[in-house]
């Protein structure tokens, strides 16, 4: 007769089954040892879902469990290129106007005018110290821009 077997699934229990006689009497003399001793390693408990991966199946999609989350496999834009090196400062456009220029003895003078006031410069002269006359020679007049020590010139006209 057959006994009675309760099937209802205890909470957490595990039951290390007992080795029959026949699976004993099958193994080979060499393997009996290892399957004996395997068969005495304990068991453990199978840990529930709910402790390793959280109770809630949103824990897959957030953060650094994003197993079945988007990814982006684009590459990240390149770095942006460096700025290129500012240009080396320039002198300002001339203030002067050409008025007229006349010759004594050889030495050239020439006339200009910035706003209101009126310049007599010869060779070599500075004006307001930051223009140096350079050169006369028409139909060229030289300055140099002091603060940056760049030539410029204005065109005085062809020799009268």
């Amino acid at each position: 007769m057959a006994e009675a077997v309760e099937r209802a699934p205890a909470a957490r229990v595990v039951v290390q089954a007992a080795p029959s006689a026949a699976a004993d009497a099958r193994a080979p003399a060499s393997a009996a040892p290892d399957a004996r001793a395997a068969g005495r390693s304990p068991i453990l408990a199978l840990v529930p879902r709910e402790i390793l991966i959280g109770d809630s199946d949103e824990q897959f999609r957030q953060g650094d469990n994003a197993v079945f989350g988007r990814q982006d496999w684009t590459p990240p834009p390149p770095p942006p290129a460096p700025a290129p090196p500012p240009p080396p400062p320039s002198a300002p456009p001339l203030p002067f106007t050409f008025i007229g220029k006349s010759v004594a003895d050889g030495t050239w003078e020439v006339y200009l005018a910035r706003g209101d006031r009126t310049y007599v410069v010869r060779d070599k002269a500075v004006i307001d110290g930051t223009y140096r006359v350079d050169a006369i020679a028409p139909p060229l007049l030289t300055l140099t821009y002091l603060p940056l020590n760049k030539v410029q010139q204005i065109n005085i006209g062809v020799f009268d």
